[in-house]
């Protein structure tokens, strides 16, 4: 599969354990900025009841969804503790201040 590199924002747009949402043909994905500034791409909608985790609250690597505090980790996607699904993750890269996200190459859900 092809990646197509798409630049969504500049990093200062993303703000420090937050988020902001991009629109693409994939869907919703929410971009998330850690404190130590790593910088993570996962679908917009918990794997539980598709809460909005752009909304969340962001804690090292991962995000607490608002509705119902499903913790999800921001590296691989994946539900944690005893809670089991997993949102899409989308590859990222930066250059310079601009940061990309890579359509085309979303990886599927866990089966």
């Amino acid at each position: 599969m092809t990646m197509k590199w798409v630049e969504v924002a500049s990093i200062d747009d993303i703000p420090s354990r937050g988020a902001r949402c991009v629109n693409t043909p994939e869907g919703k994905i929410a971009v998330f900025r850690t404190a130590e500034g790593q910088v993570f791409a996962i679908e917009d909608h918990c794997p539980h009841k598709g809460g909005p985790l752009s909304q969340g609250i962001v804690h090292g690597t991962s995000v607490t969804c608002p509705l119902h505090n499903w913790v999800i980790s921001l590296e691989t996607g994946k539900a944690l503790g005893a809670d089991e699904g997993t949102a899409r993750t989308v590859p990222t890269r930066i250059e310079g201040e601009r940061l990309f996200i890579a359509l085309g190459a979303v990886v599927e859900k866990a089966a």
